[in-house]
């Protein structure tokens, strides 16, 4: 399965996610998942901002090696699951082909169910950035939960 996960810049919000989804997978040995992340407003090539870096040091995620890419219609075709971090990244998404298997991180798996968007750190202090890892690893365990169950047969 290919995972993508959408915000801005791909310098803060998305990258921790990829990073964050790759360390739980791991945890979980699931080896079949290719995890990517991307942006919507992206300079292709920009390295993880210095406080996802610094979060990413301090919860033993790397992301020294991390380069943004711009959201692409050819993205979107290759990944399986979708996971947008606000409104307007998934209204993107959908623009470029990925309706019916794009979500807002927090509304997975219901569509617009009390979903919200993830805050954006960028220009914020550590404990944002700290704030935002939080919340993207609560958030990606619990999918991660969905996604086991519904890959056991008779799970409900």
């Amino acid at each position: 399965m290919k995972l993508l996960f959408v915000c801005t810049g791909n310098t803060c919000r998305s990258p921790m996610a990829e990073a964050i989804a790759r360390k739980i997978a791991i945890e979980r040995g699931l080896a079949d998942l290719d995890i990517a992340s991307a942006g919507t407003s992206a300079w292709d090539g920009a390295a993880a901002s210095d406080g996802a870096l610094h979060v990413g040091m301090e919860r033993r995620f790397d992301l020294s090696g991390h380069r943004s890419q711009q959201l692409s219609h050819a993205l979107v075709k290759e990944s399986d699951l979708i996971i947008a971090m606000g409104a307007h990244h998934l209204e993107r998404v959908e623009a470029l082909g990925g309706e019916g298997k794009s979500f807002l991180l927090t509304g997975y798996p219901t569509p617009g169910a009390d979903a919200r968007a993830i805050d954006d750190p960028v220009g914020g202090d550590l404990d944002a950035y700290r704030a935002t890892a939080d919340e993207l690893e609560k958030e990606i365990r619990r999918v991660f939960d969905l996604l086991a169950a519904e890959r056991v047969p008779g799970a409900s």
